[in-house]
């Protein structure tokens, strides 16, 4: 978390500050780009606000771009509003010492990302050209594109942004669960079938776990996840294991491998 998910809920809320010129920025002396987003946004009017996989991108007047990634632990906080109160692994508080950017608005309203480890990021003009194509907008004949000539597991390659944009491991397992393949599974071993399924999960369940509130409102909720009891579909035993260096859990009997 944040995943893809949280960042369309963010890209909406940031929506607020289009037409708002840029007052003055505070950003967080550890940014690597701290200097440039001093120097480059005040002055400059949000004209749209974006969503590229899991980076929110406000675009400015000039051409220029401000990208913001979350991290894990990262939170925006527009005019006071907070859409996501609390982040599942993060801390619900709002300190000021956390805020690692502000913008202030000529209007003297803010936006402010909240961030207690650090881990989001702010670029300018971020390279959305190496992005793969949108978690949300999948296909079998899409997916097997992007898949082709591979052999890793499935869940490893669908966190690499660079095939599919926009997955993070809540959504991985949940759309790996319900379209009944195993997150092990080669992509060379599957199935034009299989892909559609894949495909089709993403299309069903993500956008109903978007309007519920984030990634972590499928059938393998954080507490589920926790818990392991019988998989909610037949009744297995759930497992808990390691693949593409996340956590991960899944079903061995309806999920194949």
């Amino acid at each position: 978390m944040p995943e893809g998910l949280e960042a369309e809920i963010y890209r909406r809320a940031a929506e607020r500050v289009v037409g708002r010129a840029v007052a003055a920025v505070e950003v967080d002396d550890r940014q690597a780009m701290a200097g440039e987003l001093r120097h480059a946004l005040p002055g400059r009017t949000v004209m749209s606000a974006r969503r590229c996989g899991k980076l929110v991108v406000l675009d400015l007047d000039d051409t220029v771009a401000l990208g913001l990634h979350f991290g894990m632990t990262g939170r925006l906080i527009v005019d006071g509003f907070a859409p996501i109160d609390e982040l599942v692994y993060a801390s619900g508080r709002d300190d000021p010492a956390w805020n690692r950017l502000v913008l202030t608005f000529t209007d003297g309203t803010l936006l402010r990302v909240n961030d207690p480890r650090r881990w989001a990021a702010f670029t300018l003009d971020p390279d959305v050209e190496r992005l793969g194509p949108d978690f949300l907008d999948l296909s079998a004949d899409l997916l097997g594109e992007r898949l082709r000539g591979r052999r890793a597991a499935v869940k490893t390659l669908l966190l690499d942004q660079t095939i599919v944009a926009g997955f993070g491991n809540l959504c991985i397992d949940e759309v790996l669960f319900q379209a009944g393949v195993a997150p092990g599974a080669s992509v060379a071993e599957l199935t034009h079938g299989q892909l559609g399924e894949i495909a089709a999960a993403a299309r069903r369940h993500l956008p109903a776990m978007l309007e519920r509130g984030g990634s972590h409102t499928g059938v393998l909720t954080p507490v589920l996840r926790a818990l392991l009891p019988p998989c909610p579909r037949d009744g297995a035993p759930l497992q808990r294991s390691t693949v593409g260096g996340r956590t991960t859990v899944w079903c061995p009997v309806h999920q194949i491998v």
